[in-house]
């Protein structure tokens, strides 16, 4: 899995970006989290990732919230 931290969200439709530790800059779906997570998100959280190609780009599936703001969980 990569691994990154949350570089900016938009809340009321359901999306965000992730900056990959290589540098990329992946969108993410809230359904690419667990239920509830996406709303616990904040920008600067450490995630990890599974990357795909989508039909605009890189998309990150099956995220998981690994750190907040550097505090490990």
């Amino acid at each position: 899995m990569k691994k990154g931290i949350i570089e900016k969200l938009v809340r009321d439709r359901g999306f965000g970006f992730i900056r990959s530790d290589v540098g990329e800059s992946v969108f993410f779906h809230r359904a690419a989290l667990p239920s509830a997570e996406f709303d616990r998100l904040e920008q600067g959280d450490r995630v990890e990732f599974e990357e795909t190609m989508g039909d605009r780009g890189l998309k990150a599936t099956q995220v998981r919230l690994i750190s907040r703001a550097g505090v490990t969980l």
